[in-house]
């Protein structure tokens, strides 16, 4: 496995190179199972080089994956005491209005220190270019990656005119995903990558159909997700609490299930994407003919018999997601079979924060928002499936 790190936006508190700048360790590369860093203590120090009193590093801080992690590790390894300027909101939501709110950013590094080295951090808030860097007076080193370094050079140079000790710059080398692609929150929340630079699915990952076991049939019993109950004379009714608690985040709402699909077109809320088969509690359906195939910029057709995986509607998720990454364009898919077993290849397709909507016979719908753990699970389900 290749992990990775990346910086979160140019807008750092500092971040650059110079005739100072130094890296610290080469490119890494790591194999399954081995930890990324040992785990770091105020004992620890730099054989030969005396450690910073007060380094500076910055960025969006989202996902808090182990680039971020190396990123502070290094901090801590090479000064005495830490200032990390996690970029504001409002900037922060300039760049992506789906990203986490700075004190949700915060907190997750928090957790993710130990507690001596809570004890040697300190957390700001970064509301313009540079933060602090180019007038503190008492950061000695700034922490960076190689995309940020043309800032350290604008800081020092800002630095010297106003005669200022110029900061040391550390740079932290790139670690990198299984994919061989930098981790970055961006690659996190659009749903390739977890935080440990693991993809959710393998290069290749259907190349042949694979079929439901008794083990997951079992754990598909269960609701995924939030029941919303409502008549089913009126299916629309439990379809409008389900939107009504979700936050408006710019991530797509996808509808499984003739009914569920109708349902929202009935409520002037069109999926981005819609997967239907014609049926309802697996009978045919009349009531998919009013379903206008016109309001979506793509139709496509795939085959996925009862309890079963295919190729086929795996390519068609992935198309539909990809339709609405690159240019928001809504899909609808009918599939010759069954959808019902839809949702685990779209919660691991779909881009983080994604509403998947569908119908729970006689009671109203399930909704489930995409996120780190519906992934990890849908993983897992998909991982009983067989081959045969």
């Amino acid at each position: 496995m290749i992990l990775g790190t990346t910086p979160q936006s140019n807008i750092r508190p500092g971040v650059g190179s110079g005739v100072r700048a130094r890296k610290c360790g080469e490119m890494l590369r790591y194999t399954p199972g081995h930890t990324l860093l040992p785990q770091l203590s105020s004992h620890m120090c730099i054989v030969g080089e005396s450690m910073k009193t007060l380094g500076l590093v910055g960025g969006t801080f989202e996902f808090f994956h182990i680039g971020h992690q190396k990123l502070i590790e290094t901090g801590l390894l090479k000064c005495k005491n830490l200032e990390i300027w996690i970029v504001s909101d409002n900037i922060a939501l300039q760049k992506d209005s789906r990203v986490q709110s700075w004190q949700k950013r915060c907190d997750n590094i928090k957790l993710n220190l130990t507690e001596i080295d809570n004890s040697r951090v300190s957390f700001h808030e970064l509301v313009d270019e540079f933060g602090a860097a180019t007038h503190h007076v008492g950061a000695s080193a700034i922490i960076c990656t190689s995309e940020t370094m043309n800032n350290c050079v604008k800081i020092n140079k800002i630095r010297a005119q106003d005669n200022l000790d110029e900061l040391e710059i550390i740079e932290v080398p790139h670690v990198y995903s299984r994919d061989g692609e930098i981790i970055s929150s961006t690659r996190i929340r659009n749903g390739f990558i977890d935080i440990y630079g693991n993809n959710w699915f393998d290069e290749n990952p259907f190349t042949s159909d694979i079929h439901i076991t008794k083990e997951a049939e079992m754990l598909l019993k269960e609701p995924f997700g939030t029941l919303f109950e409502g008549p089913e004379s009126d299916h629309s009714i439990a379809i409008k609490k389900a939107l009504d608690s979700i936050s408006q985040n710019n991530s797509p709402i996808i509808g499984v299930g003739d009914v569920t699909v109708k349902s929202l077109q009935d409520i002037d809320n069109i999926a981005n994407i819609a997967l239907i088969d014609e049926k309802t509690k697996r009978v045919a359906w009349e009531g998919f003919r009013e379903i206008n195939q016109s309001l979506y910029d793509c139709v496509i057709e795939c085959q996925n018999p009862p309890g079963m995986l295919t190729k086929s509607l795996f390519e068609s998720c992935k198309v539909a997601i990809n339709n609405w990454n690159i240019n928001r364009s809504k899909t609808l898919i009918i599939v010759d079979g069954e959808e019902d077993l839809a949702p685990l290849l779209l919660h691991l397709l779909a881009p983080l924060n994604t509403a998947i909507l569908y119908g729970q016979p006689n009671r109203g719908v399930v909704l489930r928002i995409t996120g780190l753990d519906s992934k990890s699970r849908c993983q897992s389900l998909i991982n009983l499936f067989e081959e045969k």
